[in-house]
């Protein structure tokens, strides 16, 4: 009888953990970059490889980071909530153009709209990998001492731009 109890405990407890994994929403992965200065690196603009993008270019201002490819459907669903959120121009939108060509995100971007004050262009994922990038699309915000506060994983929503970016972006403004 003893020699079943063992199996009996081990099975409740991972049931329990299933139970507790099911009521997690994937898209509040925590980052160990929350609360910690932004990933530092400069790259070639997608739309110009003569200029550069860094993090450092955006000190004193909220801004954020989406990372993004041609080749992601997510990112062609999100593509419009990111050309109105430009549109509003009350927080800089800065592209990550991740393990694309360039042929292909300049072509994306010409087709339907760029939303980004500038893409910087990340053909290998290097920096998505120091970001932390599970996939595309993921959207950080960092404040004005270049420190990354959200990481929202998945295609940004209108509602959860109206809801929950703009509202603690405003905050940070505020800060």
């Amino acid at each position: 009888m003893k020699r079943f109890l063992i199996p009996l405990f081990a099975f409740v407890a991972l049931l329990g953990f299933l139970m507790v994994g099911l009521k997690l929403n994937p898209r509040e992965i925590p980052s160990p970059l929350i609360g910690r200065p932004a990933p530092a690196f400069r790259l070639s603009q997608l739309t110009d490889m003569g200029k550069t993008v860094s993090p450092s270019d955006m000190l004193g201002q909220v801004w954020l980071l989406n990372v993004w490819a041609s080749w992601c459907v997510a990112c062609r669903q999100e593509h419009p909530v990111l050309v109105d959120l430009a549109r509003q121009n009350r927080v800089p939108v800065i592209g990550l153009n991740y393990k694309d060509t360039r042929e292909e995100g300049v072509k994306s971007l010409m087709q339907m709209g760029n939303p980004y004050r500038m893409s910087a262009f990340d053909p290998d994922g290097r920096v998505g990998i120091d970001y932390g990038v599970y996939g595309v699309p993921e959207t950080f915000v960092i404040d004005k001492n270049g420190v990354v506060r959200m990481k929202y994983i998945g295609p940004l929503t209108p509602q959860m731009v109206s809801d929950n970016l703009l509202p603690f972006i405003d905050e940070l403004n505020r800060g």
